[in-house]
């Protein structure tokens, strides 16, 4: 089934009796739309009561797509795409939603793209028959940072930052980079990490462990003092990795290129990670420093690892735990 989207008043009618029809009764329903939070540096969930019955497919995918387009007036949840980007056309066919974008959503940047499309996949995917999207951009398949056609997505192609609650043992097996001593390489250093939440990706847990610094001696912290770590998410083989303005924080004992491949470096360890961009404050349209753009996106750079540092066990910490301690400010 074909559905057009310009079908301008009855839409907009409809959008607005939905938007109505949500109001107060947003905790009775098992479904959520999905929008970006209020920085737009993640996903988050809104909870939502359809209107139609949710055995009605193609009445729900109608329903689901009008909410993401039009958005709601909380300022806490922003809109998945930009008003330029449009949905030009969907079909639902057997299981599968094939959607069809302008050329202007191939304009967004990286970090946003990768959002939105998280969204709709997720908004989308809560429908019980359907098993999977597919996007398309100015009539092509959509590619990823790589070139490569993306494919069919589900509510599993898309990796965020769980929540923080314990539920119980991990152990996991990293390979960081942090800087030499004088700061002109990477140092790479085994650590077996034990104790931490199962809900906390491993492409946080690595960029926790970056931040808390290396155990070996011959090793230092190549990112900045005090960098805050704001989100991290992995979608099609590239990780995005959004830090606060302590970022630019200048320590030229370091060379800038260690700065940023200390987290390409240790990122691409993962085997579902090929390209990292880093953003600040979810802004990429800069240089950091003088020559290393966060417009690019960076491969795995083994050439600046000169040294090996130790292989230890580490306890990582929870939140709870370094909160107690004073380790983490709690009034704001």
């Amino acid at each position: 089934m074909r559905r057009r989207w310009a079908a301008g008043l009855l839409i907009l009618l409809l959008a607005f009796l939905l938007t109505g029809c949500q109001t107060g009764k947003e905790q009775e329903t098992k479904y959520s739309i999905y929008y970006l939070n209020q920085d737009r540096s993640a996903i988050a969930p809104r909870g939502y009561l359809p209107v139609v019955d949710d055995y009605e497919t193609t009445a729900m995918i109608d329903e689901f797509l009008i909410q993401l387009k039009t958005g709601t007036d909380d300022v806490e949840y922003q809109k998945v795409y930009p008003d330029n980007v449009q949905l030009l056309d969907y079909m639902y066919r057997d299981g599968l939603i094939m959607l069809y974008f302008n050329s202007d959503y191939a304009e967004m940047p990286v970090n946003q793209e990768v959002l939105c499309r998280g969204a709709i996949v997720q908004t989308l995917m809560q429908i019980a028959q359907v098993k999977g999207i597919l996007f398309y951009v100015d009539g092509l398949p959509l590619a990823d940072a790589n070139g490569k056609e993306v494919g069919v997505m589900t509510d599993e192609s898309f990796v965020s930052n769980p929540g923080e609650k314990i539920n119980n043992i991990q152990v996991a097996d990293l390979t960081l980079y942090f800087a030499s001593l004088d700061g002109e390489s990477l140092v790479s250093e085994k650590q077996h990490v034990h104790y931490y939440s199962s809900n906390i990706s491993t492409e946080k847990l690595i960029m926790e462990r970056l931040m808390d610094g290396p155990k070996s001696a011959n090793a230092q912290s190549a990112i900045p003092a005090g960098t805050g770590l704001i989100s991290v998410s992995t979608m099609d083989s590239v990780c995005l990795v959004n830090l606060d303005e302590n970022f630019l924080t200048q320590n030229f004992n370091i060379r800038e290129d260690v700065v940023i491949y200390s987290i390409v470096n240790s990122l691409a360890e993962l085997p579902n990670v090929n390209t990292v961009q880093i953003s600040v404050n979810g802004e990429t349209n800069m240089v950091y420093r003088q020559d290393m753009s966060l417009n690019d996106y960076y491969t795995m750079n083994y050439d600046l690892v000169q040294e090996e540092g130790e292989d230890v066990d580490v306890d990582q910490q929870q939140q709870q735990e370094k909160e107690k301690e004073g380790l983490i400010d709690t009034s704001q």
